[in-house]
């Protein structure tokens, strides 16, 4: 088979001849039509990800064919028993095992799905491991409720961008926040009902005054700028964390979170019934990842350069 291979931390992703994968029990062997790439890829190829082994085979997010059908991906093994939490064993396509980087691939059938009949490969490619985090978060963290308020940040991203389709699906009044003025434009254009440019001075007031307050928060930054995420929450309001982009969150006051009984909860990725939950909404609202651009599997290098450089508005593609 033909893989894009990585072969030492912040070397040059290259295209090889490898062998074909050998299914173990209970797995089978998906022909890959369409990969995408996460920032998890990224961390990785600068080393910055515990337990790389090289050479890798990186990719998480995956659709392509098996036994004549079209089907995607979920990137997530071993979540466990508890449906709050995800065990020890937990892990995702991509690392340790060889992901979906290649024309072929071995999953767990278990862990493979139909893609929803309005969607091509390359958007199928693009929604499980980030669908699975907004869907989570919004869904089964926050309990997102229609006409509520929500603020998504860092719009743009690929989860940040299904957060934001999929809480506007639910029936949820949607702003959002970017250090872009191009992608707020954008996220506009989609039907965000406002948007603020986080790197101005006063963004957090300008959305207060926008908004009055918010009753659920989509945050993967943290940083600085978290305690005043928390002042946009209404009481009893709850702001949901994925990432950390920007670094632990000084300043917290602890009064601000009691006295308004405000609620942060972390999330990350999601178990199969959230997996299947979000696959069934997709298909439900018709609704369509956005996909930024598309590169060659020959032209790997350059798709994780322009993931890297933080341009893009939603999924990078490769087309395997």
């Amino acid at each position: 088979m033909k893989a894009l291979v990585l072969s030492a931390a912040d070397a040059p992703l290259t295209v090889e001849e490898l062998p074909d994968p050998v299914p173990g029990v209970g797995e089978v062997v998906v022909d890959i039509a369409a990969a995408a790439l996460n920032h998890r890829d990224v961390w990785i190829t600068k080393g910055k990800y515990p337990g790389i082994k090289f050479p890798a085979i990186l990719g998480s997010d995956g659709a392509g064919w098996l036994e004549g059908r079209r089907v995607l991906l979920d990137p997530g093994f071993h979540w466990g028993e508890d449906p709050n939490a995800q065990s020890k064993a937990y892990h995702i396509l991509g690392l340790p095992s060889h992901g979906a980087f290649a024309t072929r691939v071995a999953i767990p059938r278990a862990n493979v799905y139909e893609v929803p009949a309005h969607l091509n490969m390359e958007q199928a490619a693009a929604l499980p491991l980030a669908g699975l985090t907004a869907y989570r978060a919004l869904f089964f963290r926050a309990a997102l409720k229609a006409g509520e308020k929500v603020l998504i940040t860092g719009i743009g991203g690929g989860v940040a961008l299904f957060a934001f389709q999929f809480a506007r699906a639910a029936g949820a009044e949607v702003f959002v926040s970017s250090g872009s003025d191009e992608k707020l434009a954008r996220a506009l254009a989609m039907g965000a009902a406002a948007g603020v440019n986080y790197q101005t001075e006063g963004w957090a007031k300008q959305l207060k005054e926008l908004a009055g307050g918010f009753d659920v928060i989509v945050d993967s930054a943290a940083g600085p700028g978290f305690p005043d995420l928390l002042s946009l929450l209404n009481p009893s309001g709850r702001i949901v964390l994925y990432g950390g982009t920007r670094g632990p969150i000084p300043n917290l006051n602890p009064q601000q979170i009691f006295w308004r009984q405000l609620n942060i909860m972390g999330s990350t990725m999601g178990n199969p019934t959230d997996f299947s939950n979000m696959v069934a909404f997709v298909s439900k609202h018709k609704i369509e990842p956005v996909v930024d651009s598309v590169f060659p599997l020959e032209e790997g290098q350059a798709a994780f350069e322009r993931m890297a450089g933080g341009v893009q508005f939603g999924k990078i593609v490769l087309r395997v």
